[in-house]
């Protein structure tokens, strides 16, 4: 089911959310200082293409507050304001609602992207 979930997610929207990431991490890693906060974007794309039977578990600490304002200042709102707006036109229908919440699951991580990890739930 989450196969089908996931395939379905990319037609959606997933698509367009994980090529926000991916940009904004090469974007990042032109320059050596950034490479961390670059590994980071990548690492986020891929709950961008497949975000069912995933969560987020947060192990945030005060390296990772001063890495959010920076984050949320230069690339953080763009990506989730993107995601809050496709989450909200898919939450119109019945049908969108599951992916509606998905996509406001990965608007928080794109508003406070470390200190959070993606770990994948039971598998069936």
């Amino acid at each position: 089911m989450r196969i089908l979930l996931n395939i379905l997610w990319i037609i959606c929207g997933g698509l367009v959310s994980a090529l926000g990431f991916w940009i904004a991490g090469l974007l990042w890693c032109i320059t050596v200082v950034g490479i961390p906060v670059g590994v980071q974007c990548f690492k986020l794309s891929s709950i961008s293409l497949n975000p069912f039977g995933k969560e987020i578990i947060d192990d945030g600490g005060a390296g990772s507050v001063l890495l959010n304002l920076l984050w949320i200042i230069l690339f953080g709102w763009e990506l989730a304001l993107t995601n809050a707006v496709i989450g909200l036109i898919l939450c119109i229908t019945i049908i969108g609602i599951p992916f509606g919440k998905q996509f406001f699951k990965i608007a928080n991580v794109a508003l406070f992207p470390f200190g959070k990890r993606v770990v994948r739930t039971h598998v069936m």
